[in-house]
């Protein structure tokens, strides 16, 4: 077996058509194309937004808590250490990362569930990679010459395709992004490097809250119980939650090996010799074993029966639901109270979807202040 994934890569270099552009762009010596795609994301306003999007908590007052911009951070760094292990483009990888939760809208998937269901009022839907995509190529403004950020065709296929397929026949806007093949495995990665990420966080965040208790989670979750036990073997009289965040170290550290381990066992046992190779198979082989799997899926169970839907942050989730959903309405209802800027896309996007567009690229404070406002107006 090989040690690495060199052979299968994104090339990256000036001939790779990934790198190209939709307009002119100058090279710069010492800087490829995926390279300065992530400092392009970086510098986004649409990037700098997630320091105020909510992970998971939406009222709770805490600054350890993290943010969207923080779990992204947490993703791009378990991203790269595959990418680099494996031989594979770091710079595409990273960017991918990076941008990879760019199309969320406040209060989280909570926020996003309100804006779809709006939408769908209106015979549209909201989906967050979808999003993300025009954030990059319409609504960041940043040159002279054109719209959007000018990103590589790697990284606008990254950013729809990290996480799932989508169906030519269902997205024909979506043509140019290989519909009918699988996204490299530089992609592939970002949606597992995503699980990871918040699959640590989200106990140690939870925990953070009182929400949810270390003896409880270890008595629940076999993967985290034999790391807890690991650790507290090594360290016997150290507190327990100082044990409890080395033990989720150690979980983030076997499941990041392990997809590391199982994509290099998967592409040699097809045989793939090229990216080409990689598209053509018609599975992802980015993927967790299957013992990992099933204990990833029983952690996933866990925080979704425990955190995600226990009471306090029900009450939050309904709050969130209740805000987004009284904005939009209020502005279909009452467009001439958007903002100027906005105007002008009406007619070719249809309100509805303009006024989705300007609610996803709130804060949460900002999506706050906003509903205080339109709240005292309507009392007026």
């Amino acid at each position: 077996m090989a040690k690495d994934l060199k052979r299968c890569a994104v090339a990256g270099d000036e001939s790779d058509p990934l790198t190209m552009r939709v307009y002119p762009a100058p090279s710069r010596s010492g800087r490829t194309a995926f390279q300065r795609d992530r400092e392009r994301v970086v510098q986004s306003r649409a990037f700098r937004r997630l320091a105020g999007k909510t992970q998971v908590f939406t009222s709770r007052s805490s600054d350890h808590f993290r943010s969207r911009l923080t779990h992204t951070i947490e993703v791009a760094e378990i991203a790269r250490a595959a990418a680099t292990v494996l031989g594979l483009n770091e710079a595409l990888t990273e960017t991918l990362a990076l941008v990879h939760d760019i199309g969320h809208p406040p209060f989280g998937h909570a926020g996003e569930r309100a804006l779809d269901h709006c939408l769908r009022q209106h015979g549209r839907s909201f989906d967050h990679n979808l999003h993300a995509l025009r954030i990059v190529e319409h609504f960041e403004q940043r040159y002279a010459a054109h719209r959007g950020l000018n990103l590589t065709l790697g990284v606008r296929e990254g950013i729809i395709k990290h996480s799932r397929d989508y169906k030519a026949e269902e997205h024909e806007e979506l043509k140019e992004y290989f519909l009918d093949l699988r996204p490299p495995l530089e992609a592939q990665l970002i949606d597992l490097a995503d699980e990871i990420a918040y699959l640590t966080a989200d106990l140690d965040d939870g925990v953070e809250s009182g929400l949810l208790e270390i003896g409880h989670i270890c008595e629940n979750i076999p993967i985290v119980g034999r790391c807890y036990r690991a650790v507290a073997e090594r360290h016997p009289l150290v507190e327990e939650k100082y044990l409890f965040h080395e033990a989720l170290q150690l979980m983030q550290n076997i499941l990041t090996d392990d997809l590391i381990a199982n994509t290099l066992a998967n592409v040699e046992a097809i045989g793939a010799q090229s990216l080409d190779d990689i598209r053509r198979y018609p599975r992802r082989l980015a993927v967790f074993s299957p013992e990992i799997e099933s204990q990833r899926l029983e952690e996933k169970r866990y925080l979704y029966n425990t955190l995600y839907t226990c009471e306090p942050l029900e009450r939050e989730h309904a709050k969130a639901e209740e805000v987004v959903t009284a904005l939009f309405n209020f502005w279909v209802n009452d467009p001439e109270e958007l903002p100027a800027g906005h105007f002008q896309d009406i007619e070719a996007e249809g309100l509805a979807r303009v006024v989705a567009d300007y609610i996803a690229g709130m804060t949460d404070s900002f999506i706050l202040e906003q509903y205080a406002q339109v709240k005292r107006a309507i009392r007026r």
